[in-house]
């Protein structure tokens, strides 16, 4: 595990991915978080990403059919080469050229390099279930970050599409939660931060949460106040804080502000525990 100031891992989604011009800020404040990347020192940055509503735009288009379970992509066979095009080529490339504009603005000497899953065996994969078809997951214990490490040490950020490879080569779509869960484990990350379209995790009333364990995540899940993506979100941060001990937080990746504050030490987003000791935040 790295020590303070170690490897951040932070996964991008929802509409953050919409317009990478209009949010370029936030692309800024990513950018100066990474100046003090470099493995040798157990530092560094790893951006992980998804793409799902660029993906539902193309097969609209194509008048192809989606389809969820449980929050979950359903992807057929003849659909998996569409939306890998689309993750690891289109927002991939986007969020690399993205990332490396704002750098040169900031002054930041890192630089971004696109990868999927897959690539150098970072981690291993497998598919999840036939009735999802072509989706995976990432394997308990397996692969070690290597070519992740050989960038971090040379200072550049890995951009990471949540396009998987299984053990025959096929291509696997992973949540890109459990993707950057996956790689925050493998690198031994001290934080994982899970930006999306909210502040946080909502309660009940209405109101974020500030921190959930196990206990009051399965309670609000249960009680279906949390539910569809977010109910995977929840599920896939717990995993993580359990096996990695990482700092996880869910906040908003709506502008510069709520990273920058996160990053500054301030209390933002919904934190996620991996144990029930001390307060949950939900009575």
């Amino acid at each position: 595990m790295s020590g303070p100031g170690g490897i951040t891992v932070i996964k991008i989604g929802g509409s953050t991915l919409e317009d990478v011009g209009r949010l370029g800020t936030l692309w800024r404040a990513i950018a100066e978080a990474s100046s003090g990347s470099g493995g040798r020192s157990g530092r560094g940055l790893v951006l992980v990403h998804g793409g799902g509503k660029a993906v539902d735009s193309l097969l609209g288009r194509l008048g192809m059919p989606v389809e969820r379970r449980d929050g979950l992509r359903v992807t057929p066979k003849d659909q998996i080469g569409i939306v890998a095009g689309v993750l690891r080529g289109e927002v991939n490339a986007m969020l690399v050229g993205a990332f490396n504009a704002a750098a040169a603005g900031a002054g930041v000497a890192s630089r971004a390099v696109g990868l999927c899953l897959g690539d150098g065996g970072m981690v291993e994969c497998r598919r999840a279930s036939e009735a999802l078809g072509c989706v995976g997951e990432v394997m308990e214990g397996e692969g070690g970050g290597g070519v992740l490490r050989v960038l971090l040490a040379a200072g550049y950020v890995p951009v990471v599409s949540s396009i998987g490879m299984g053990a025959d080569g096929g291509l696997l779509n992973i949540n890109a939660d459990d993707a950057a869960s996956g790689i925050a484990r493998v690198l031994g990350a001290t934080r994982l931060v899970l930006l999306t379209d909210v502040e946080g995790v909502r309660g009940a009333d209405g109101a974020v949460v500030p921190t959930l364990t196990p206990a009051s995540a399965g309670r609000l899940i249960e009680a279906g106040v949390v539910k569809g993506g977010m109910a995977v979100k929840v599920r896939s941060a717990l995993s993580a804080a359990q096996k990695t001990g990482a700092k996880v937080v869910i906040l908003s990746g709506e502008g510069p502000g709520p990273l920058a504050a996160y990053i500054s030490g301030e209390k933002v987003g919904t934190e996620i525990v991996g144990h029930d000791d001390g307060p949950g935040g939900v009575a």
